[in-house]
């Protein structure tokens, strides 16, 4: 169910600041830049900078690992039968991926994304 680790978003008090220190630390610019997410593609995953600090602080404790997924609804609810709680419901975050967060029975985040494009990757078809 789980196919491996996909992204890492950290969340930000301050995207446009953020947004230029991580482009100078990894010597790359963003390959997706919207007010709500910056995204960069580092060695083949993605580091995402999130602004929305309503649900997560910044800092410590700040970043949300992104599982990659086939079938988001099923692992959604595999893992909240499992013991997991729903933090943010499943929603399209542009481009035809999809994304959600649960929370372990210890509190721990995990981020879990459906992503077509990287569906197509594994397939050899051309992906955008």
């Amino acid at each position: 169910m789980i196919l491996g680790l996909r992204t890492v978003i950290y969340h930000v008090s301050n995207l446009e600041r953020a947004k230029a220190w991580y482009s100078t630390a990894f010597g790359v610019q963003p390959h997706f830049d919207e007010p709500f997410y910056v995204g960069f593609n580092i060695g083949g995953f993605e580091l995402g900078l999130d602004p929305d600090t309503s649900e997560v602080a910044p800092g410590p404790g700040g970043s949300v690992a992104y599982w990659r997924v086939q079938d988001l609804d099923a692992a959604v609810n595999h893992l909240t039968k499992s013991g997991a709680t729903l933090k943010a419901p499943v929603q399209d975050v542009g481009g035809g991926i999809r994304a959600a967060t649960i929370a372990d029975p210890f509190g721990n985040l995990l981020g879990l994304i459906d992503n077509p494009h990287d569906q197509a990757r594994d397939s050899g078809a051309a992906a955008p």
